[in-house]
C-alpha cells in the first residue's frame, strides 16, 4: 500500500476538525438559549468554524491541484458559503433559516468525512480510482 499525498493527509486532518467545530456550534447554540454568556461562546466558536472552513477549502483545493479528485472541493466550498450565510442569518436573528441551514452544514460535513476515507476503515477510493506513481502516472500519490 502506498502513502497518501501530503495534501490528502492534510484534508484528512482538517475535515474531522471541521465536523467537530460544526458539532460544537450546535452545543454552543444550546448554551445561547440557556446561559447568560452563551452568545459570546457561540460567536467565538463561529469564528473558529470560519477559520477551519477556510482551511478545509484550501486543503480540498490543494488535493485537487496536486492530481487528486475534484470531488472534495464542492462540499468544502458549499460549507464555506453556508458558513457565511448562517453567520449573516444569525446576526440578523433569522432563526427559522439559521438553525436548519446549520443542521444541513453538519450533514454536509459528515458526508465529506465519509468521502475522504474515514468511514468503513478508510480504504475506499473515489470511484475505484487510485492515484499512485506505481501505475506510471505523473500525478502525485493519492493511493489509499
Amino acid at each position: 500500500m502506498s502513502t497518501p499525498h501530503w495534501s490528502l493527509r492534510a484534508l484528512r486532518v482538517v475535515v474531522p476538525l471541521h465536523v467537530v467545530a460544526l458539532l460544537f456550534q450546535a452545543v454552543t447554540a444550546g448554551l445561547l438559549l440557556s446561559e447568560p454568556g452563551g452568545r459570546t461562546v457561540h460567536l467565538a466558536s463561529a469564528m473558529v468554524l470560519a477559520v477551519v472552513g477556510v482551511l478545509h477549502l484550501a486543503a480540498a483545493i490543494l488535493v485537487w491541484r496536486n492530481g487528486g479528485p475534484v470531488a472534495y472541493v464542492a462540499p468544502a466550498a458549499l460549507l464555506m458559503v453556508a458558513t457565511v450565510a448562517v453567520s449573516i442569518l444569525g446576526m440578523r436573528h433569522v432563526n427559522t433559516l439559521h438553525v436548519p441551514l446549520g443542521v444541513m452544514m453538519f450533514g454536509t460535513g459528515v458526508l465529506q468525512l465519509t468521502r475522504v476515507g474515514y468511514a468503513w476503515g478508510g480504504r475506499r477510493s473515489e470511484r475505484g480510482q487510485t492515484y499512485s506513481r506505481s501505475s506510471g502516472s505523473s500525478s502525485p500519490n493519492f493511493g489509499r
